[in-house]
Formats: structure tokens, sequence, C-alpha cells
């Protein structure tokens, strides 16, 4: 009767419903029966016993960028692995659709940090496509592993209109023909079932490659009569709208918010920033501005969200190999330069120096990276005598300012100086409002992006033990059937896709996970190869809960084990069309 059956587990649908004792039987790929007796095991090739487990949705992880490896690896095991089965692409206007391969990898590998040098070569032998259609079609036929969902880049769209060079002057404006191409591309690629527009708005973020390296991306110079035009084929087409606002002035989040707005007779947009966490350096903002969004969204009917993530934000770098060091002009200045050789000379100057302690020093102004040394950690040195201390430590048991000793340890040491610190998230009962927060969506993962930087693929199984954990203190956070929905459920339906719920006829995308194995384990450190990149190094998780994954039916993942065909043939993840 059935292809796989799963029996005796604790059962959540994805809706928000109570969870119960189940069995589920799974026929061509979806689910054909859930039943509170056990179902005929008869003939069946595959059952899984799920007592004392959790069965439960497939996870969503609405912010990825995997735009890139999946061409290479669409397997995507570092999230199949956590229980992700679907992904969204495309993020902070960067996607891959529209552009040649140059102008992808220039857009993508130093605001990514994901090296150029596999990148590149890369998307010039494997990307065929030009155009929505032809990008949906590849999806279609790619032997994907999760589904995947994608957005349209708003960086990509300009540079197809307008060219890499005039996309980033900012004395260029965009003619009315210019503009109606942009909306016709956009129409396209909703057309074929992408999520919509992403964009950027952060002039931190910088171009790599040499033709218009360190210019911010295209998407920062749109004016905003550009990003009104396109907002507006979104809203009628019901699409999404996920953006990243100006962290140097932060008053555009205001226009974002207004464009979310459903005033008078106007439909709202559904529109989504990144993000809302505890930032160290701001820690007034979070606690205020759940709530102020929350009330906003209630009197003006505006769909706005940000997104946040259940665990403290720790990351990690190589020497100044790290996006925050682009918030300032000393930092900018070092990683214009590509060779060691060369940011050792330019750390040696005295003025630059000079510069460099005055805005590590610095106490007011738009900011990440609260650049307190005392947070600096070496975890990684060819010194050994440094490991374990603090920059902060250090510079005063050498009489220096730490600014001039951190510069040091890098002309010494470069990239083989390696550190972390905690950027937000570092106190639990705000992270406990912020996922609790109904103007928030759980996820910034960033998975696939920062892979020396930071990994928080299982964020979904870290929301699952912290709420498990707070109701076993008696200070609970939500239920956990609220906890599941909103890593699943609510996902799906604010992005109009079809994931996250399980009910009969739905496709069969879910993990049987133990919930005994929701422990610390989930947040050590690990390093693995990445099969997409000739075994480059990157952080990741490794301690997991999961038993098994299935998507559309076929098991993907069981006793930390892959399927052998996996991102090999059909048959796993599909192309999710929104709408």
């Amino acid at each position: 009767m059935f292809d796989v059956l799963i029996k005796n587990g604790l059962f959540f649908d994805g809706t928000g419903a109570p969870g119960a004792i189940r069995h589920i039987g799974i026929r061509d790929g979806k689910v054909a029966a859930i039943s509170s007796t056990p179902l005929d095991e008869t003939a069946c090739p595959q059952v899984i016993d799920a007592s004392q487990r959790w069965v439960t949705p497939g996870f969503v992880d609405m912010h990825t960028h995997y735009d890139a490896e999946l061409v290479a690896a669409p397997a995507l095991k570092e999230s199949i692995r956590h229980g992700v089965t679907t992904v969204m692409i495309g993020s902070c206007s960067i996607s891959m659709v529209l552009s040649g391969a140059e102008d992808c990898s220039d857009l993508f590998t130093r605001v990514e940090s994901v090296p150029r040098e596999h990148v590149l070569p890369l998307l010039k032998e494997r990307k065929t496509w030009s155009s929505a259609r032809e990008y949906a079609a590849f999806l279609d036929q790619h032997p994907l592993g999760p589904n995947i969902c994608s957005f349209l880049g708003h960086s990509d769209l300009r540079v197809a209109v307008l060219g890499l060079a005039r996309s980033v002057d900012a004395s260029y404006k965009p003619g009315e023909a210019e503009l109606q191409r942009m909306e016709q591309l956009l129409e396209e690629a909703l057309d074929e079932g992408l999520l919509g527009l992403s964009s950027m708005t952060n002039p931190w973020d910088k171009l790599d490659g040499d033709r218009e390296r360190s210019k911010s991306l295209p998407s920062v110079y749109a004016p905003w009569r550009e990003y009104a035009r396109l907002n507006k084929v979104l809203r009628r087409r019901q699409r999404i709208h996920q953006g990243a606002p100006n962290l140097v002035t932060k008053l555009n989040v205001l226009a974002f918010l207004w464009d979310s707005m459903g005033l008078w007779l106007r439909k709202p947009l559904k529109t989504t920033l990144i993000t809302l966490m505890d930032v160290k350096a701001d820690p007034w903002l979070a606690p205020m501005l759940g709530p102020l969004t929350r009330w906003v969204n209630r009197l003006t009917r505006a769909d706005f969200r940000w997104q946040t993530l259940p665990v403290p934000f720790e990351t990690y770098a190589d020497g100044m190999e790290f996006v925050v060091f682009e918030e300032f002009p000393a930092g900018e200045a070092a990683l214009h330069l590509v060779s060691h050789d060369l940011r050792s000379e330019l750390f040696r100057d005295p003025q630059y120096r000079r510069r460099f302690r005055e805005d590590v020093d610095k106490r007011f102004g738009p900011r990440v990276w609260h650049r307190d040394f005392d947070d600096a950690w070496i975890v990684a040195c060819p010194d050994q005598s440094v490991v374990g201390k603090s920059v902060g430590e250090l510079a005063r048991q050498r009489n220096q300012h730490p600014g001039d000793l951190f510069l040091d340890l890098l002309v010494e040491h470069g990239p083989q100086l390696r550190w972390r610190t905690v950027l937000a998230n570092h106190r639990p009962e705000v992270v406990k409002k912020l996922v609790a927060e109904p103007s928030t969506l759980i996820g910034f993962a960033d998975s696939g992006a920062h892979i020396r930087n930071m990994a928080f693929y299982n964020f979904a199984l870290r929301l699952l033990k912290l709420v498990r954990d707070a109701g076993l203190s008696g200070k609970p956070v939500m239920p956990i059937e609220k906890a599941v929905w909103r890593l699943t459920g609510e996902l799906g339906q604010w992005f109009g896709v079809d994931a996250g719920v399980l009910a009969v006829g739905k496709r069969a995308d879910l993990v049987v996970l133990d919930p005994q194995r929701l422990d610390d384990s989930l947040g050590q450190y690990h390093e693995a190869p990445m099969e997409a990149f000739g075994g480059l190094q990157r952080m990741v998780n490794r301690g997991s809960a999961v038993d098994c994954v299935l998507i559309n039916g076929c098991v993907a993942f069981a006793d930390e084990q892959f399927a052998d065909d996996l991102g090999k043939t059909r048959g796993f993840g599909q192309f999710l069309r929104a709408g």
C-alpha cells in the first residue's frame, strides 16, 4: 500500500495544531494517509519506527546564498542533514538569473565571502541561462537535493538592463525605457514563479573583481522612484520584497515600511528586511523595534516582517576577511587590497594605523561590529602563546592600543590569525522575545555564504531546543507546535509556496528527530570540506537531532548517511513556484 511508512511518532502537521501520535503512509512522493491507528505494513519496503521521536514538516530556510553552490553540488547536504527541505536563494539583491558569469561572480563573492577563484570558473563553465524562463528550466531539470525557491535580485536586474558600469554610477539615473525594461523582466520572473524581488540599500556590501572593485552593490545606487516602480509590480502580483536597510542612516526603513502599508484602498506589500537581532553595538534597538513594528502592522495593515535568528550571532574571521570591516573607512581600504603583502604594507603605514585606531575608538555612528577587542578571542594562530586570549587582553599586557596590536598580528600572521566574537543575540531573554515576536520570521541563516565566518545551518533545531528547554524550566516561550509552525507552515504560507504543511495529498517533505538530542552539541564548532569547491574548508554544524529526512517521499538522509543518488538524479527536491 505504501512506499514508506512512519509509525508511532509524535506528529506535528505545521499548522500550529498540537502534536499527537500518528502513523503516516507515503505513496508516490505524497502523504497518502495520516492515522491515529496503525497502518497496514504489508509489502511496504521501508517502515520507520518513530517511537519517542517528533515527526514534523521539513524546515524552510528562507535566507540563503546557495546560488553558486547548487550549480556544482545541488544536494546541499549541509542543510538537509539538519532537516531543511526547502531553501530560498537570490537574497540581498544577488541572484544569478539574468546577468553574465563575470557580473554574477563580482556581485556575489566579496559580499558573501565565497572565494572568487572557485565561483567565477564554475559560472563561466556552467551558466547557460540569461532569462528567468531559462533559469526556471535549469532548476526544473537539475538534480536538486532540497526544494528551491528564488528571488530575482535587484542588483542582477540592474546589471542586466544598465550594464555593470552604469549600474554603479551614482550620477546615472535610469531613463523611462530602462525602468520599463526592469518592470518587464520582473514581470517575466514572477510569471516563472520567482518569489519576488530582493534588494540591498546598505552601502557596506561591495563588488569583487577588478572592473568596479569596491563599489557598492548596484541596488544601493537605485533612486527610490525605481524601487517604487518595482514595488508597484510586486503589490499588484501579491509577491514579496526582501530588502536590507541602509545601516548608515537607518531612515529608509520608513520608506520600506510605508510601501508595505495597506492604506486606503491599497493592498499591503509583503516586505521582509534583514535583520532584527539584539546587536551589542545597539542594545536598545531590538527590544523596541519588534513591538513598534507589530503596532504599525496592525494600525496600517502593513505586512512587514523582520528576519531573526534564535541563536547567539557568533562569528569567526581569518585575519581581516570579514564583511564587518567594510563598515569603516580604514577597514574598507584594507579589503580593497587583494594580497596579504599589499595589506601588510598598508598596516605598517603610521597614518593608516592612526586612522584604524580612530575608527576602532569611535563610539558613535552606524555599526554592526561593536569593535570591542576584549570580545575578539584568538582561536588559532602559528604563535600558540596568543591562542585562547583576547586581543584586548594581549594589548594591555604589551602596553599597546588594541588596534595597533591587531594590525601587528595581521602583519605577522595574516589570515592564519583566526578569531571569534559575538556580534548579537548575546542576551537570552531578548532572543526569546524576538523569536516569539509576531513581526519576525525565523531565518537569516545566510546558509552557503560567509563560509569561514559563521554557521547557522541548524537554526531550526536550535529554535526547537530553545523552546523545549524553556518549557522544561517552567518559563515557556511558546508551545512546541507553534515553534514547528514558525519554522514550516508560517513560512510556506507567508512566501506563497507549497511547503511547510503535512496533510493527505501534500508532498512528503518531512523530518524525524529525537528531542532528547536537542542538546548543547548543536552549538559546537566544526569544519568540513565543501563538495562544490574542491574541498575548501567551511564552518558547519555537526551536532544533530535528526534521524531521517524525506524529500518528495524519498529518504534523503538517515542514520547520518545521505542517499547515494542525492544530488545526482531527479526525484528529491523541486523548483517550487510562488503564486
